[in-house]
């Protein structure tokens, strides 16, 4: 394979796989009334106290605008709900009951796309994508030199 060859550009492909694969997510999980980013978001959430927004931002690893914009339509469902901190400044996220619930509800529908699409690619090789693209991950932050 050429790896110097635009086809193979990884941004592009990477991009194809995410969209590709969010949509499977997105179609499981339409019947219970959330996305595949929406469910990340409530599990992160669920397995967690109440975070500030820029923890959750970080557990997320995305910036704040984004989170602010994505934690909209679990607001308006009551899925979430921000309280005030021990700082009156400081906003807490937490999963409301309701949210719990569509959570769990959502789990199903999770599982049945996530062990399909580990099926695909085979349980050693998921393993060893998901690894290298965490590895990838923590070098996210930092440029990327050549």
């Amino acid at each position: 394979m050429d790896l110097t060859s635009p086809e193979n550009c990884m941004c592009f492909n990477l991009r194809q796989a995410t969209r590709a694969i969010t949509q499977a997510y997105d179609a499981a999980l339409k019947p219970i009334g959330i996305t595949g980013p929406q469910f990340t978001m409530l599990s992160v959430m669920a397995s967690s106290k109440p975070l500030t927004m820029l923890e959750l931002a970080a557990a997320l690893k995305m910036d704040r605008t984004t989170l602010t914009r994505n934690l909209k339509p679990l607001l308006r469902e009551g899925l979430v709900e921000v309280q005030t901190g021990t700082d009156q400044r400081q906003r807490m996220i937490k999963l409301t009951r309701k949210g719990i619930t569509r959570r769990k509800r959502a789990e199903k529908n999770w599982r049945s796309v996530q062990d399909k699409i580990v099926g695909l690619f085979g349980k050693k090789e998921s393993t060893a994508l998901l690894q290298a693209l965490t590895e990838f991950g923590k070098t996210a932050n930092s440029p990327i030199s050549g």
